[in-house]
């Protein structure tokens, strides 16, 4: 299994109060980065925003910059918000990517939690789901020819024009990332492209139902088990011990979470419901190495088999030290751990 990191390059840090700043945050960013591929790590992604407090508005830049200082690891968008973006200059975006890194960039498109760039990019979300359905079906048109025809809503037609640099990777691989919504996990099976499930709350093995959704549409549609992989996306934290993890996790998460509550509607994280969150069936994976690698085991099991985590840990107000030592332990100590209880899985396998 993969194991990888994901982050909003979010520079508050809601534990101490303090506030880096952007120049500091992104030098810490790409330190980690650094770090990861360093330990290991299979891949580190970035998501996308366009608010205060984010670093994360132009994510390819920050990746190819980490490309320069990197020798392994897998570089992708986590998401990119294709529905606001021209799908020609995200493909060229990610293609010189590819080149940069010499083979290690992916793309992972998806609809958007964070809806900021539709008005930016003066988009109404009227059209959330159609504009995102039409830009994939552009992107991977791109994606599979040199010379593009095409024709659609949001975006003036391409006729017969090639579009370049092509990328190392032939194809470049293309993820879509879902949160809950059923026509998403269907349509990511039917296309046949890999899935990256954000589970942020709940309990895992709730998303079961969906994932089976996915693999039984790309069953339908020709698409062999294989190429139909799934990836899990998590909020978490390792330390020494699960209860160094969660001291060190909850204060900034629970400023965190409670402050965009105010904005998504939900109500104040309280230490009884982080609790359940990080316990044995909770969405959350925080803990010592042992109970995280376990955990990451029982919601593979849940969902039927998953080849990527990822972490989401800098939401969490984490100092960067803090964060550099959790990934030393995802690579020296999770990882192996993983492994191992995979390897006993297959083994017990009639």
């Amino acid at each position: 299994m993969e194991i990888g990191i994901d982050s909003f390059a979010m520079y508050n840090n809601y534990s101490s109060g303090a506030e880096l700043t952007s120049t500091e945050a992104m030098d810490q960013l790409l330190d980690r980065i650094v770090h990861a591929d360093q330990a290991g790590l299979a891949v580190f992604g970035i998501g996308e925003h366009h608010r205060k407090g984010f670093l994360d508005s132009a994510t390819h830049m920050i990746l190819a910059a980490a490309a320069a200082r990197t020798k392994h690891i897998r570089l992708n968008s986590a998401v990119a918000v294709l529905s606001a973006a021209d799908p020609v200059r995200v493909f060229q975006n990610y293609a010189t990517l590819d080149l940069i890194s010499k083979g290690r960039a992916e793309i992972v498109v998806g609809r958007a939690s964070s809806i900021e760039a539709f008005p930016l990019f003066g988009y109404s979300l009227d059209d959330y789901d159609a504009l995102f359905v039409e830009k994939l079906e552009l992107l991977l048109t791109i994606r599979d020819n040199e010379f593009v025809t095409w024709s659609g809503k949001y975006r003036p037609a391409i006729n017969n024009l090639p579009i370049y640099p092509r990328p190392l990777q032939d194809p470049l691989p293309v993820w879509i990332g879902v949160g809950g919504t059923p026509a998403s996990f269907a349509r990511a099976g039917t296309l046949g492209l890999p899935l990256m499930v954000a589970v942020i709350g709940g309990e895992t093995h709730r998303f079961a139902p969906l994932v089976e959704l996915y693999r039984k549409a790309g069953k339908a549609a020709g698409h062999p088990p294989e190429k139909l992989k799934v990836g899990l996306h998590s909020l978490g934290h390792i330390s020494d011990t699960t209860e160094m993890a969660i001291d060190e996790f909850y204060p900034g998460y629970a400023a965190n979470m409670t402050r965009l509550g105010k904005e998504r509607g939900w109500p104040p994280v309280t230490r009884p419901r982080f609790d359940a969150q990080s316990g044995p069936l909770g969405a959350l994976i925080v803990g010592g190495p042992k109970d995280v690698a376990e955990k990451i085991i029982r919601h593979s099991k849940a969902l039927g088999g998953i080849s990527r985590v990822t972490f989401q840990m800098d939401s969490a107000g984490l100092s960067h030290e803090q964060l550099k030592k959790a990934i030393s332990l995802l690579g020296s100590a999770v990882a192996p751990l993983v492994n191992a209880l995979e390897a006993e899985i297959i083994s017990a396998t009639p």
